[in-house]
Order: C-alpha cells, then structure tokens, then sequence
C-alpha cells in the first residue's frame, strides 16, 4: 500500500476545481465517459500497432447506478493503466494521457485521431459531486497488477494492488448530499443523452438493482461521420428526428460539411421552415469534438445568419477553454466560419442552377435566412447576389439583373435610377398597387422584417438602382414616364390654395398631426392621400422602438396630400356653413384614414357610430 501526496503546487487546488474549473457540475459525466472512450480508443489503435490481435473483445462502457450505495459507476474495458500510470497521469494534475499518447504514435496514427483528452483535468471535474472518488483498473498488459486509487477531495490519496480484475478502468463515485440528484435513472439518462449521444464507443445504462433493463444510449456511427455519397435523403432525414425528436416538420434541405485541410471539420447543417420569424430557437446547431457534445453556443465558428440553422458541426481543430465549456476565438475559428458560409453559399447556388422552379418553392421558407446573410456577411453577399430572387405581385420570379433588365425602359425617376417599386401589404397597399398596375408597372413584394435593411444594402451596392413603396407618394410623382401626359393645371389661384390649406388644418381631426401637402393631381385621384414619404418610412422602420412611443410620433411621419383639383376642394370653399363645412372635411378624412388603417380610437368609434346613425335616418 502506498500512501502519498498528489504532485500539486498547493492544498487548495481542489477548492478551485470544485468552483471555478467547470461552469456546470453536470459536465463531470461527459468528462468521465470521455476519459473512458479514450481508454477504449487507445486500446483499439494499439491493437493495430502492435498486433496484439489476441485481444478480442466487444468494445463497451457501462453507466451502472447503485442507488443503495448512493455511487456511480462508469466501467469501461479499454487500455487500462499500471500503478506507474495511475501515479503519472492521476496524481499528476493536467498531465495529458491522451497528448502523451499521440505523440508517442504520432508516425503511426492520423493527425485527427478521436482521442479525446487533452488538458488531463476531467477527471477531477468527478469531485464536484463526490464526497470520494475510487478507481479500479487493469491494464491491458498481462504482467501489470490490478490497481485501486480513492482520494476524498484533497491532496491525499491511497493507491494499493488488489486482486485480479477483468482488463479496463472504473471509475466509482461517491456522490455527496448535495448531488443526490445523480443516482436518479432519468437524470442520468437524459445527460448522457445530451453529451454522449454519439460518441464512438458503445454506452449502456443500467441500474445495479436492475440490470435486466440496460439500455445503449448512443450512435457509434452517426450520419455526419459518414461519406455522402453513403447516404440518402432518408438517412438525412432519419438524422435530423434523432437530433430533434420532436421536431415536427421536416427540414427544406441539407448540406454536408466535410474538410480535411487546413482544417479537420464534418457536420450537417439543416435548412428548417423559417418564414418571416427570427425568433430564438431551442433547437440549434450543436458543436461536437470527436463525437463529444461541447455546447450549441457557436458565437464565432457559424456565422450569425447560419444560427437559425439546425444540425451538427464536429471538429478538433476548433480551440476550447481549459474545462471545454467556451470556444477560444483564433485565425482558426476564423477559417471555419469563412468555410461554412462559402459551403452554405455555394450549395444555395447550386440548388438555383439545377432545379430553379424546386428553388422558387422553397424560396418563401429559406428567404431570410439570406436576406440576413446577405446583410451582415460581404462573402455571402456576394455569392448570393446571384441567386437571391425577387417576386412580383403577381407572383413572377426575378434575380437582381434580370429584373433590372425587365424593368430599365419603362420604371426610371427624374435622376435616372430603375426604380423597384415593392409593397410590404398587399392588402394595406391595395389601391396604391393598382394605381401602379393600370400603368402597367411591376411590382415587387419584400414583406419580411429585414427587406428595409436589405434595401439599404442593396442600393449602396448598385448605383443605378432604388427602391420605393408603392404607396410613399402618388404614383405619377414616383415613376418620370416617357409617355406624354395630360398636362395637369391647377384650378385654384394660390389665395384659394392657401385659404383650403388653412380650413383643413383647422379641422383635421383631433390627435392626428398630420403634415399638408397640397399637389395639382388628376381630377380623377382621390380628393386626399396620406403617404409616408420614403425616406421618412425607412427612419421609422429601423427605429421602431423609439417610434411605437406614442400615437403623436406615429402621425407625424404621415403627410396628407390635398388634391387641389378635386371637386371636393371648391365644395369646401364655397361652403358658407361652418358646420356643414366640417362634416364635408373629417367624413373625407375619416374615410382617407380607414383606408390606411390608420383611424383609431375614439375617432373610429365615433365615426361608426355617426355612419349607423345615418343608416337609421335614411
């Protein structure tokens, strides 16, 4: 029997372990069963080396809860180690047995071999939740004497030999009070779930009082380990459901990621139905190193617009804190990001080339997922320019030159600019959409949360271009037409111009602070118009927050544009009853705004209530 010290620079390194090494204590598990696919791994590549080919055996580690003794046990029938292990890489805190290991074979093995470890730290994350900590193990070498190692949370430990056990390592927890809570089938059943789902040795579970009833809870070969070319679309869809069970739809498409140099990266990103939502998801993108779940925080290795995406990314190469919590941003993160995207841009592209009418059907679900690429990232931007399609009203798909083509003789303004006239309504824009389609113009509909920002990126990249709402001023004034117009005069001096501006303001309706326009329109255009000039709409829009304050705020975006050369205008000034006069105004008002949808309030209630009344007295 041996009594010793673990080699640590001071008493209090378990304290420090316990409280600042891991963020979450559940991680202990994930950190054990690594250590014991390690041991497994390690074996199986000696096994190569060294033709050690009279060791057969079905590879496997057990989780086995003994609730009477209030201990977990995680058994695996790996490596192995002798007491000379044990002393180096047990009392030796963050010495690496598996970085030792790679480099001992490093001319015999891949450079991306599935050897987990690396820091050496995991297995005292065991403490966190453990009042003691006992190891049994044998190593694969016949000769070595079976080893048991306890230690109760602090420097001493006690190492002796005992009797001949079977090959591999177990580790016993003794768990404290206050983790009870880890001797409960379901809980554990639900991490290893969570962090072992896929690693690459087989996991089973069972209870001591019940071992009838051992489950395996993992996929040794899972879909982003195998070549592509292996597999088909319902294997990729069989992925996706055992990633998110309760998932209900099925995802539009897939990409599969698989690189070797510079880096070591395999997944599977998954294209769900997003539509107009840019909600926060439970369901995202999980990281993955050797088959081990790190986190679905990816801040940094998926660009931003990818995190609606779903599925898997699996790399070694991709740097984490000591306790492999947190991603460590490098040039090499970096590098994956730029790959992901490029890979992501380039499948989009090729899904427009091969099948362009598959590509319009699943446009409406995948379209914000580019239309926010294409606004935060410039790589994506550029590529995606090529296949982001633009629809009309009439529901007529177009790319970026080929709507330009369509439209360059016929929608220019006074400047010059194709003008891309676009609806964010249907409904709500319905007769500023017809007004523009009896001139035979196009259309387009950008309805989602980030067309505003898009627009923007859009016209700083295209000079010769700009985008208007169909309903941001009369159409007449919008679009500079080549055909030649009725000339339009107006019928009112300026005196009388100026004394109808006067009646309206002092009638306009109380709480509207609406802004008066007064233009010489066709006789045939509505007697009023209320409008949000481009420009100010674009202001309001990516200010929303502050502009929803109040009532007084929203209106003062909006300007009512008088038709001078409607009948109604000289009705109102020949009109010499003050009452009759304002019935005229606010029932013109009154209906202008309720085709906006913008009469509210009392207002509204009092007009319907007024309108019923009439209905009563006819």
């Amino acid at each position: 029997m041996v009594n010793n010290k673990i080699s640590v620079t001071s008493d209090n390194i378990f304290p420090i372990i316990k409280k600042f090494l891991y963020s979450d204590q559940e991680v202990f598990l994930r950190e054990l069963v690594s250590n014991a696919v390690d041991a497994v791994t390690k074996l199986k590549t000696l096994i190569k080396l060294e033709n050690l080919y009279d060791i057969i055996d079905d590879f496997k580690i057990k989780i086995i809860i003994d609730q009477n003794r209030k201990t977990l046990h995680i058994r695996d029938n790996g490596i192995g180690m002798t007491q000379e292990e044990v002393d180096k890489y047990i009392n030796q805190i963050a010495f690496s047995g598996a970085e030792e290991f790679i480099n001992k074979y490093q001319n015999t093995t891949k450079k991306n071999s599935n050897i987990i470890g690396h820091f050496g730290l995991g297995f005292y994350s065991s403490f966190m939740v453990s009042d003691k900590v006992m190891i049994l193990t044998q190593s694969y070498q016949k000769d070595a004497s079976s080893i048991s190692w306890s230690c109760e949370g602090n420097p001493n430990f006690i190492m002796k030999e005992i009797e001949k056990i079977d090959r591999g390592t177990e580790v016993i927890l003794f768990l404290n009070e206050e983790n009870q809570e880890f001797i409960e089938y379901e809980r554990i059943l639900k991490l290893l779930q969570k962090y072992c789902k896929f690693m690459s040795v087989t996991i089973s579970l069972s209870k001591k009082e019940d071992k009838e009833k051992e489950i395996v809870i993992n996929n040794v070969d899972p879909a982003w380990k195998k070549n592509p070319h292996q597999l088909n679309n319902k294997n990729y869809l069989d992925f996706y459901y055992e990633l998110y069970p309760h998932q209900l739809e099925d995802p539009l498409f897939w990409v599969h990621l698989n690189i070797d140099h510079p880096f070591h990266l395999t997944g599977i990103l998954y294209f769900p139905k997003i539509e107009k939502r840019i909600d926060i998801q439970k369901d995202k993108i999980h990281l993955y190193q050797n088959q081990v779940y790190i986190t679905d925080n990816l801040e940094g290795v998926v660009p931003d617009f990818l995190s609606l995406l779903r599925g898997v990314i699996d790399s070694p190469d991709i740097p984490l804190n000591v306790s492999r919590s947190h991603l460590q941003s490098d040039s090499s993160v970096k590098n994956i990001s730029k790959y992901i995207t490029r890979k992501v841009s380039n499948q989009l592209y090729t899904m427009f080339q091969k099948n362009r009418d598959d590509f319009q059907k699943k446009w409406t679900d995948i379209k914000i997922i580019v239309e926010y690429g294409m606004i935060s990232t410039q790589s994506f931007f550029d590529k995606a320019i090529e296949f982001f399609i633009f629809y009309t009203v009439d529901q007529y798909y177009f790319t970026l030159e080929e709507y330009k083509n369509k439209i360059k003789q016929t929608q220019k303004n006074k400047e010059g600019k194709i003008v891309f006239l676009y609806s964010s309504d249907q409904d709500q824009q319905y007769s500023s959409i017809k007004e523009a389609k009896d001139r035979s113009y196009e259309i387009l509909i950008l309805d989602s949360p980030l067309s505003v920002h898009l627009i923007q990126k859009l016209e700083s990249s295209y000079q010769d271009i700009c985008f208007v709402r169909v309903d941001s001023d009369h159409i007449d004034k919008l679009i500079d037409s080549n055909t030649k117009k009725e000339e339009v005069h107006s019928e009112l001096s300026e005196k009388e111009k100026q004394d109808l501006k006067d009646i309206i303001q002092h009638y306009l309706i109380d709480n509207y602070k609406l802004s008066i326009q007064l233009e010489d329109l066709s006789k045939k255009d509505n007697p009023f118009l209320i409008i949000i000039p481009e420009f100010l709409r674009r202001i309001k829009e990516m200010n929303s927050t502050i502009i929803e304050k109040s009532t007084v705020e929203k209106d003062k975006y909006y300007q009512l544009i008088v038709n001078t050369n409607h009948g109604l205008m000289k009705k109102i000034l020949k009109e010499v009853s003050e009452e009759k006069r304002k019935k005229i105004i606010q029932e013109a008002l009154n209906l202008t705004l309720l085709s906006k949808d913008l009469l509210r309030g009392k207002n509204l209630t009092n007009f319907i209530s007024k309108r019923f009344k009439d209905l009563v007295q006819e």
